[in-house]
């Protein structure tokens, strides 16, 4: 029997690329726990995502590779995730955040909220550990999209955020009566973006999502500046009007020198029965809005009363039908911002 040895392995390895970051397995340092017995071969390969939109094909293109070496009889492949850090300091938070993505939108109503919240529960459902910071002060919908209603008891640590959906969440919704509107100037918004930060026992992250409020104010400033930001995602409609400020928000993340993760564009069209499909605020909006400031187009979402309907009643739709067209399409989307900050990180040479 022909003797097999790591080295073997290892060179087999350098002939499989990872997609996206365009490097070979094991110069990425991807391969680990290389163990041989007999013609049995056993490693792990660990991603720089459990969100890995692509991770079917890397087991794949291993497996094969590795059994092409002479005398290797079987391959036994463990799928692991280890989501690397963007490098950004981030002094006000207690324990290590590694990536931070800011979803805004120009203009209220387009769903920003729906993509940020169903966004943070994709991630946490392919294996990451996710918080989601609610940062709309006047319009605090994330507790009653989440189905919480009430904090943990604080610690002597600090506030406790809410667990659903395997997401760590925090709002200023918790904190005030539902009736109760917030009539505040700069400094008392930029005093509760600072408590969100330094008083809130978030734990180790490997994503925080920040849902911003609509427009480009005292609370996108406040962030910027406290809170480093990996990318930051523009949700808009396919009309006129939402484009016009969905650009807004993105000449807003070019100032504060934020790197711009996608656009994505919601209630794209409205399936009919029959399977034709209903454009109702029109159509490639998204795509021009994205086309013209030169940043990726990440997708569509339809229509879906389900959204909506999930939405107010505390269940999200990748969590009450993952297998609609819309929860697919939000699924694709959190795999494709997972996929750009790991490309970002690589690029970035952290």
């Amino acid at each position: 029997m022909t003797s097999i040895t790591k080295e073997d392995i290892l060179g087999a390895l350098r002939t499989v690329m990872d997609p996206e970051l365009h490097r070979d397995l094991v110069t990425l340092n991807m391969i680990k726990d290389i163990e041989i017995s007999g013609g049995l071969v056993s490693f792990s390969i660990e991603l720089t995502t459990p969100a890995c939109p692509l991770r079917t094909k890397i087991e794949a293109d291993a497996r094969q590779a590795v059994a092409a070496v002479p005398g290797v009889e079987s391959v036994e492949i463990k799928m692991t995730a280890k989501v690397r850090s963007d490098g950004k300091e981030r002094e006000l938070l207690k324990s290590p955040v590694q990536n931070v993505v800011a979803v805004a939108s120009g203009k209220g109503g387009v769903g920003k909220s729906t993509v940020a919240v169903n966004l943070a529960i994709s991630l946490a459902q392919s294996g990451a550990t996710v918080g989601l910071l609610d940062a709309d002060i006047y319009g605090p919908n994330v507790p009653t999209m989440m189905g919480v209603k009430h904090l943990p008891p604080s610690s002597e640590n600090g506030l406790t955020p809410a667990l659903a959906y395997g997401v760590r969440v925090m709002s200023i919704g918790f904190m005030v009566k539902p009736d109760q509107p917030l009539i505040w100037r700069g400094p008392m918004l930029h005093s509760a973006i600072q408590q969100f930060l330094r008083d809130v026992e978030w734990g180790c992250l490997d994503y925080l999502v920040v849902d911003l409020p609509p427009g480009t104010g005292d609370v996108q400033l406040s962030l910027a500046q406290f809170l480093p930001i990996s990318g930051g995602l523009i949700v808009t409609l396919p009309q006129n009007v939402s484009l016009e400020d969905a650009n807004r928000g993105l000449h807003m993340f070019n100032k504060l020198e934020i790197p711009i993760l996608g656009v994505v564009e919601n209630m794209s069209f409205l399936e009919l029965p029959d399977g034709t499909k209903m454009e109702v605020f029109g159509s490639g909006g998204g795509e021009k809005l994205a086309a013209a400031a030169g940043v990726p187009f990440i997708g569509k979402i339809p229509m879906d009363p389900e959204v909506r309907a999930g939405g107010d009643e505390g269940i999200p739709i990748v969590v009450s039908d993952p297998d609609a067209a819309s929860a697919k399409a939000l699924k694709g989307i959190a795999e494709d911002v997972a996929a750009r900050l790991s490309v970002a990180v690589h690029e970035s040479g952290k």
